[in-house]
């Protein structure tokens, strides 16, 4: 059974991840975090979650957890996620993280904790835009320079950061392979969940490679598919690819 905690429950993400792992025999969820001042601290996270009671009261500090969890998943904020990280050290707790807009500072601190524990850090934990990493750099590699590349990224209109962390991690892979980032371009428009398309054009011809996310449910499981894979790990720093490729 693996143990976990969630910050961030009552938001987007937060809610069907819990949700999620409600419904998986081998999940318990040990606790909950949310902002100081939200509404949801000191409720029940399963009233959060409209599961019904679950006696796990939402807390607003990781210390007063105690050593409950396995494992933290965390789709936050930048800030809130570097508190936790620290405190998750203390606690030698395996770390998920989804949280997009780090600046290099804080990547460089997720670095360094992930030598004294296991940790999953990855802009999309969906199973199919991490194939789409994989197959977008071997595309880029296989047109060679006839073919110019570009990355279009759509997200609903309450997403803060343009571009997305998956659109960047595209664009490294096209790098990878051609040498140099391919532009982007973001949309911001309703309720897009995430869509993202790499365009490789040539004389003649081009290709697109498309990912789209019909839901939220894609990230929120593979982030539970992360958090069972660091409990056989003692540390170390990890992408989504680890965990698909451990999957088979």
């Amino acid at each position: 059974m693996v143990r976990i905690i969630i910050s961030g429950i009552a938001g987007r993400m937060g809610r069907r991840i819990g949700i999620l792992a409600s419904e998986d025999k081998d999940i318990e969820i040990a606790g909950a975090l949310e902002f100081s001042g939200s509404p949801a601290v000191g409720k029940d996270a399963g009233e959060i979650l409209g599961i019904g009671a679950i006696g796990k009261k939402v807390l607003s500090d990781l210390s007063d957890a105690g050593k409950a969890g396995d494992v933290l998943i965390e789709f936050t904020t930048p800030e809130s996620t570097m508190a936790h990280l620290e405190e998750a050290a203390k606690k030698k707790m395996g770390v998920v993280i989804g949280t997009t807009a780090l600046n290099p500072q804080q990547v460089e601190k997720i670095h360094k904790v992930s030598k004294d524990i296991p940790i999953v850090f990855s802009p999309n934990m969906s199973v199919g835009a991490n194939i789409l990493f994989k197959v977008a750099e071997q595309v880029a590699r296989l047109l060679g320079k006839d073919y110019e590349a570009e990355i279009v990224e759509a997200h609903h209109d309450k997403k803060k950061d343009a571009p997305s962390g998956t659109a960047k991690r595209l664009g490294e892979a096209v790098s990878n392979a051609k040498g140099k980032v391919p532009p982007i371009h973001s949309i911001r428009l309703g309720d897009i969940v995430g869509d993202h398309t790499v365009i490789f054009a040539g004389n003649g011809e081009r290709i697109e490679l498309t990912h789209r996310a019909h839901s939220r449910d894609a990230f929120a499981k593979g982030a539970l598919d992360a958090a069972k894979f660091l409990t056989t790990k003692k540390s170390g720093l990890y992408r989504m690819q680890d965990v698909i490729d451990v999957r088979g």
